[in-house]
Formats: C-alpha cells, sequence, structure tokens
C-alpha cells in the first residue's frame, strides 16, 4: 500500500480530481451516465444548504501518479442531533477492484471522522439522506435513474473485506406504464373519486413547504431519517422546478385541502445521458428540447406521502394506491413507459405490498453498510 497516496480535497477548494476519480472507476461500465458537473459542483460546494450543518472533507487516491478513487467524509449535525449515535458518514466510495486502495481511503475517511470524536461510520451516503444512499448489490445490468447511485459490481466485496457490515438494505422498485390499471388499483383510485378526492397538478413555488412537511410527517418513523431544513426544502424547489412535469407531479385535495402528494420527475439520467457530464451549449440546447418537447420515456416517483390525519382514517387508506394510479395513467397519457419509486426501507413491508398492488417489482438492491471507528 505504499506507492498509494492519498489527497485531501477541502470542499470550496479545487475539487476536479474528486469528480475526475469516478470517470477513472467508471471507464468502461456502459451502464453509468456522468452527472452533469455543474450540479455536483453546486451539491460539493459549501454554499449548499447541507452545509450550513454538516462538515465535510473528500480524498482521493493515486497509484503511480493515476487517480484510482474517491471517498468522502460527513458529519450532519441534524442526524447527531436527532439520534445522538456518534455516527458519522462516508460517501463517494468509489475505487478500481483493489482492496489496498479501498482501504487506504476508508482509513482516511475512519481518521478524520475519529478526529472529530464520532464512533460510528456508515455508508455511502452522499452526502445526505436526502441526497444519494447505498451500494447497488442487486440490479447491474441496466443505469440508475436521476438522484440514484450506481456501482461497480466488485464493490460489495471490497466493502465485505474492509470489515463493512450491513446496516440496511433499500429497494429501488420499477412498474411499466400500460394503458390500464391493476384491479386492486383501479378500485382505489375509484373509492377515492367517490369520496371527493381531487387529484392536480402540484404548485411548487406556493406548496414546497407543505409538501416537505408531508413527507418528513410520512417518513419520520423510516430508518435513518433526517429532516430537511428550511433552506434545504428551497434547494429543492428550485433543484425540481429545473426539470418538473406538472403532468406526473401531483397532489390530492380533500375538501379543499391539500392531503397527500406524488411527486415524480422526468428521469434526467436518460436525458443527459450522452452529455459527458458537460453542458455545452449544444447539450444545453438538447436538454431543453428533451425535457420540453421529446420529453423522457422514464421517471422516478421520489417523494410520496400522506397528511398524518387521512393516514388515521381508514377510510382514505387506498389514497397512496389512488395518487400512485393516477400517476401511472397520466404518465401514460403524456408518453411515458415506465417508473422508478425509490427508495424504499427492506422491512417497509405495508409500502412494498402497496407497490405491489400497483404492478410494481423491486429490481434494484441498494446497501448501506458501517462499522466502527477504529
Amino acid at each position: 500500500m505504499t506507492d498509494i497516496e492519498i489527497r485531501r480535497h477541502p470542499p470550496g477548494g479545487d475539487i476536479s480530481d474528486f469528480l475526475d476519480a469516478a470517470r477513472v472507476v467508471f471507464a468502461d461500465d456502459p451502464n453509468w451516465i456522468p452527472p452533469l458537473n455543474i450540479l455536483q459542483k453546486d451539491q460539493l460546494s459549501p454554499k449548499s444548504p447541507f452545509f450550513e450543518h454538516a462538515e465535510v472533507m473528500f480524498f482521493t487516491a493515486r497509484r503511480g501518479g493515476e487517480l484510482v478513487g474517491r471517498i468522502s467524509a460527513q458529519i450532519d449535525r441534524e442526524h447527531l442531533r436527532r439520534y445522538g449515535d456518534d455516527v458519522g458518514f462516508f460517501g463517494f466510495f468509489d475505487t478500481v477492484d483493489d482492496v489496498d486502495v479501498a482501504a487506504a481511503l476508508l482509513g482516511a475517511a475512519n481518521q478524520w471522522l475519529k478526529q472529530r470524536n464520532m464512533k460510528r461510520l456508515r455508508g455511502p451516503i452522499s452526502l445526505s439522506i436526502n441526497q444519494e444512499v447505498g451500494l447497488l448489490v442487486e440490479g447491474f445490468s441496466t443505469p440508475p435513474t436521476v438522484m440514484m447511485p450506481h456501482s461497480r459490481s466488485y464493490q460489495g466485496a471490497i466493502y465485505e473485506k474492509l470489515g463493512l457490515e450491513k446496516a440496511k438494505d433499500l429497494f429501488a422498485w420499477r412498474w411499466d406504464v400500460a394503458p390500464g390499471l391493476p384491479p386492486r388499483a383501479l378500485r382505489a383510485h375509484s373509492e377515492m373519486k367517490r369520496l371527493g378526492v381531487t387529484f392536480r397538478e402540484v404548485d411548487l413555488t406556493t406548496e414546497i413547504e407543505e409538501l416537505v412537511a408531508i413527507q418528513d410527517d410520512a417518513w419520520k418513523d423510516n430508518w435513518g431519517h433526517v429532516s430537511m431544513t428550511p433552506a434545504e426544502a428551497k434547494q429543492l424547489r428550485r433543484d425540481l422546478s429545473l426539470i418538473i412535469d406538472p403532468a406526473i407531479a401531483i397532489v390530492a385535495d380533500i375538501d379543499g385541502e391539500l392531503a397527500g402528494m406524488a411527486i415524480a420527475i422526468p428521469n434526467l439520467n436518460e436525458i443527459i445521458r450522452d452529455f459527458s457530464g458537460k453542458l455545452t451549449p449544444t447539450n444545453v440546447a438538447k436538454l431543453l428540447w428533451r425535457l420540453k418537447v421529446d420529453h423522457a420515456k422514464s421517471a422516478r416517483l421520489a417523494l410520496l406521502g400522506i397528511k398524518g390525519e387521512y393516514r388515521k382514517q381508514k377510510k382514505y387508506m387506498p389514497l397512496a394506491l389512488a395518487m400512485i394510479s393516477e400517476i401511472a395513467r397520466r404518465g401514460y397519457q403524456h408518453g411515458y413507459e415506465w417508473s422508478e419509486l425509490s427508495w424504499t426501507v427492506e422491512d417497509n413491508g405495508p409500502v412494498h405490498a402497496l407497490i405491489k398492488m400497483a404492478g410494481g417489482y423491486m429490481y434494484k438492491r441498494y446497501r448501506v453498510y458501517e462499522r466502527d471507528v477504529v
């Protein structure tokens, strides 16, 4: 391991090597889609609202002068405030197929977290639980959807050699859009309509805070959940506004009050696959055309939730299934062919049953690992 050099890249400095390391690791992987550099730089910038409650360091590894991997280490004070568990995180842990390289990088992250009195390290979480989470362990044959990670198939074995153990599995579900709905989904949709539930397009300008509050309440008991701050909610609104298709981003109203939401977004990865991560003038023109005219054929259902007061009423139990069905109906009318619903925690049986009723099936599995800080 003596020829492996670990370099630090503080946020706000030059992180070009950190970004380029992914291109090395995934160079021959046909299913990796380079993220847009401009968006990733925003995510990793100290100006990002995540940094208002977090401390972060980036590391890269070189062997023989060549980039061979990367990792981030971060402490999320919002996580610590909620759980008080002295857990720090690692993310963006991508390496060539070499356990020594991975050990050197994880060792650097471990030491950085140890110096800040963390007792456990967990990841990959890049950078927060509300961003990209998990190492892909099943489903390598297809590209990831927007804001979902991708991994090399050898990385799980490397993680385990480093003493990392499974903390939790996360599922990504796929459903194929069809003219009709599965019988139970159709019944749920009809029943909600009979009760006077109406579906409409979301208004991000005025409703983002309420949407985030619904999501927070609906998922507050999920493993690892951390609430978005108001600044992060505003950032989410800006990000969604760039790519949202109103046809597949809906809310449900009951007696004129917003009761639930199902927000799907066009699969940006499908649109930018040939951009090599760069927004050149030509690519900007392609992006606008593909978003607004010749739109994506796939989407990702990323936000789903119902206000607690309605979740507690038996008659509204089918509302979540009805919202998914409404999106499927609208998606078919607007030319979408399939959608991903992600992610869900492995032990969330009720939600998994709901997705299956809507015709979904699990097609990717992600794993979060952890171990003691040593």
